[in-house]
C-alpha cells in the first residue's frame, strides 16, 4: 500500500512539473533595447522578445521615447540581483525571428509591468491569454492616467 501511495505522489508530482510553467534563473548578457535581451540560461546564450509588449524602437531606427525605453529596461537588468525568465503556457515559445518569448522577472518583479506603468510600453502581441496579462492591463491603465511618457 504504501508503495501505491508513493508512486501516485511521485505521478502528480512528474505531472504538475510537465505542465506548470517554472522560473528560471538567467543570467545578462546584453541589452539590446526596451523590450529584447540576450540572457544566459544553462550555459546557452539565448535572445528574448518580452512577452506580450512592445517599447518604441532604439537600434535601427529611433523612434520617441525608444532610447527611454532602452535605458530603463537596461538599467534595471543590469542593476538586478537576480533575473528569472519564464514561459507562458498560452504563448508560442519562440517568435518568427527564433527568439524566445518570456516573461521576465527583475528581483521578483514583472519587468514588463514595470515598462508599461512607466509609460514605455505598450502591450501589444497579445494572441492568447497570457499568464500576466491581467498585471500588464493594470499597469497601463496607470500609466495612461499619469499620462506617463508614450500616454503624454
Amino acid at each position: 500500500m504504501k508503495k501505491l501511495v508513493f508512486t501516485i505522489i511521485c505521478f502528480f508530482i512528474f505531472l504538475f512539473n510537465i505542465s506548470a510553467s517554472e522560473r528560471q534563473v538567467v543570467s545578462l548578457e546584453k541589452c539590446v533595447d526596451g523590450d529584447t535581451a540576450w540572457f544566459i540560461l544553462n550555459n546557452e546564450k539565448i535572445k528574448t522578445r518580452f512577452l506580450a509588449i512592445d517599447t518604441p524602437e532604439s537600434t535601427t531606427k529611433v523612434e520617441e521615447y525608444g532610447k527611454e525605453a532602452s535605458e530603463y529596461t537596461c538599467n534595471l537588468l543590469k542593476s538586478s540581483n537576480k533575473i528569472e525568465i519564464e514561459y507562458d503556457d498560452n504563448s508560442d515559445k519562440l517568435d518568427k525571428y527564433d527568439r524566445h518569448l518570456v516573461w521576465v522577472f527583475v528581483d521578483d518583479q514583472l519587468l514588463q509591468a514595470k515598462i508599461v506603468k512607466e509609460g514605455l510600453a505598450e502591450i501589444k502581441y497579445v494572441y492568447g491569454d497570457y499568464k500576466y496579462l491581467n498585471d500588464l492591463k493594470n499597469a497601463e491603465k496607470v500609466a495612461k492616467q499619469n499620462k506617463a511618457n508614450i500616454w503624454s
